[in-house]
């Protein structure tokens, strides 16, 4: 049994290898005017060549976005003077590694870049065998308060499991009452969001969905939808990107899909309700007995 475990966790510290050195090397080619899609496609390219696979599309979301913001087919949106959180997911036989940073092109919020990496170390530093998520909240919370910031009270941390990148259990970035102990071996991911004196602290869902994935394959009659559920078997239940899909009647195929009850879910862009700035960091860690271990941090 013990080997079992460790052969596992080898495959999560596998993705966290390839994902540590992909992060790093795609924070250099975030610059003014260039392509969102050009540091996507970098990033997913480069995972495929270092021997893992997406564990979900890169997401790129810019100032007031939080989440799931990941360029369109033939997108030419360029970078400006923008807040840039760039949140990659990797696997490895479906064992994940998922990890964020955020690039301050404008170089005007230093404070609030470092306000949710100081919550981040923070919170590394006291998970162990038995630590509560309440206490990795309050820890979270505090930090980002002490520094002057809001922590992004519906944005949470969270498990994960083979084939699921947002397993239990959540991990919030606030002190709640009631929480769940984390035991040796666990493997989740602390994601702290904070935001300025501008924003509310929370999050809303704003826009069209570019990214999607499969709950259940269902019967369909139109022969294009049928292909496209086909294809998107593939990723197992994992997030996928529209772009990534082949183009013939893309549109009539996904709209069949997302018109199927309980075939798809869809990840709408996330907000900040007040459109303020939005800063976010994280790593995936294994719990161990007296400490954890950060599998997405770059081994220098």
């Amino acid at each position: 049994m013990e080997e079992e475990i460790e052969l596992v966790l080898d495959k999560y510290r596998g993705a966290g290898r390839i994902l540590a050195e992909v992060r790093e090397e795609a924070k250099e080619k975030i610059k003014e005017g260039v392509l969102l899609l050009v540091v996507a496609e970098f990033v997913e390219n480069s995972i495929r060549e270092k021997g893992g696979e997406p564990a979900f599309p890169c997401n790129i979301s810019r100032n007031e976005e939080a989440a799931h913001a990941t360029p369109s087919i033939d997108d030419k949106t360029v970078f400006g003077k923008d807040i840039v959180k760039l949140d990659i997911g990797t696997h490895i036989d479906g064992y994940i590694g998922d990890s964020a940073v955020t690039v301050d092109l404008s170089g005007d919020n230093d404070g609030l870049v470092k306000a949710s990496e100081a919550a981040l170390n923070e919170a590394i530093k006291i998970i162990r065998d038995g630590v509560s998520t309440v206490e990795i909240g309050e820890v979270i919370e505090n930090t980002i308060r002490e520094q002057g910031y809001k922590p992004v009270v519906n944005l949470t941390g969270h498990g994960l499991m083979r084939y699921n990148s947002h397993a239990p259990p959540t991990i919030p970035n606030v002190k709640y009452e009631h929480g769940v102990i984390l035991r040796e071996n666990d493997v989740v991911a602390i994601e702290p969001f904070a935001t300025d004196a501008q924003g509310a602290g929370k999050v809303v869902e704003s826009g069209n969905a570019d990214i999607y994935s499969l709950i259940k394959a269902k019967p369909v009659r139109l022969r294009e939808a049928k292909k496209l559920l086909e294809e998107i078997k593939k990723y197992q239940g994992l997030p996928f990107a529209k772009r990534w899909l082949p183009r013939e009647r893309l549109d009539l195929a996904l709209r069949t899909l997302e018109n199927t009850k309980g075939v798809l879910r869809d990840y709408p862009v996330l907000r900040e309700e007040e459109k303020g700035l939005i800063s976010q960091a994280e790593h995936t860690i294994i719990v161990k007995e007296d400490g954890c271990e950060v599998t997405t941090k770059r081994i220098v």
